[in-house]
């Protein structure tokens, strides 16, 4: 029988490993789960973080590629989940019509809306040629800005086993501190064709504000394509890796069942 894949897209300073819990539960609902990395990326976080070059010339074109290449490669089309960038990722690609259905949590911006200044200082953009430039977060920096809900003691324990360095190139074509964003940083908003789309942000998020999320559901406003938008209270950019991971994911996965969206498509 037929099962219906997700394919996973981690967002910038995180591992791939943080889909893990994810790819346990939706396997455990039927779904096919896959969280593949991004290209050159170690089988673990503290690899990434004691050799982090492959990562560094990485850009939002190559990472849209990357995952373009995937979601196109099943025979059933699978749901796209991302968060950060892996969430503009996602809504550029169901906007494109790749997929079955996305989820776009904690979204990095889309089309013109502006991403607001970190309230800590994290990245200023290398010289010019500069593409290799890597972008670390301290351990102290992680539960400042990211795991900024949770205790010092949790934050660190997310640290060790998820957080990497962040390719400057990407940061700059996501527009961070105040760079030209890539042309590829866009959602159709206005097609009516594509799947279902599911927008999440939390309320306490201080790297995607809330705002940005709802500013990107507005957008969708003019089209008949399915659109929805759920807002976490007193969570944080981690809320796809802290304790209440869980919340998050049950609500998706319960989403996906209203929107007809199930394990084992009719007739697999």
């Amino acid at each position: 029988m037929n099962r219906t894949p997700v394919v996973f897209i981690h967002g910038a300073w995180l591992h791939a490993l943080s889909w893990e819990a994810w790819a346990e539960r939706f396997a455990s609902r039927g779904f096919l789960a896959f969280a593949p990395g991004w290209p050159g990326e170690a089988a673990a976080a503290r690899d990434v973080r004691m050799s982090p070059e492959p990562l560094g010339g990485l850009g939002l074109s190559t990472l849209t590629d990357h995952y373009a290449e995937i979601v196109r490669s099943f025979d059933v089309s699978p749901v796209i989940v991302g968060h950060s960038v892996g969430g503009l990722i996602a809504q550029h690609l169901i906007g494109a019509d790749v997929g079955r259905a996305a989820v776009a949590i904690a979204p990095a911006p889309v089309n013109e809306i502006p991403l607001p200044p970190s309230p800590v200082p994290l990245w200023t953009p290398g010289e010019a040629g500069d593409t290799d430039q890597l972008v670390s977060l301290s351990a102290e920096r992680f539960h400042q800005v990211f795991a900024n809900t949770v205790t010092a003691e949790e934050s660190d324990r997310l640290f060790e086993r998820y957080a990497v360095p962040a390719p400057g190139r990407l940061l700059g074509d996501l527009g961070c501190a105040g760079a030209a964003r890539s042309p590829l940083a866009v959602a159709d908003v206005g097609n009516a064709g594509r799947g279902p789309l599911l927008l999440i942000s939390g309320q306490e998020d201080l790297l995607v504000p809330d705002s940005v999320t709802r500013a990107a559901y507005k957008q969708y406003g003019d089209s008949t394509a399915v659109t929805d938008l759920k807002q976490f209270p007193d969570r944080a950019h981690s809320l796809v890796i802290d304790s209440g991971w869980r919340f998050v994911a049950d609500y998706v996965l319960g989403w996906l069942d209203e929107r007809g969206v199930r394990a084992h498509p009719e007739g697999g």
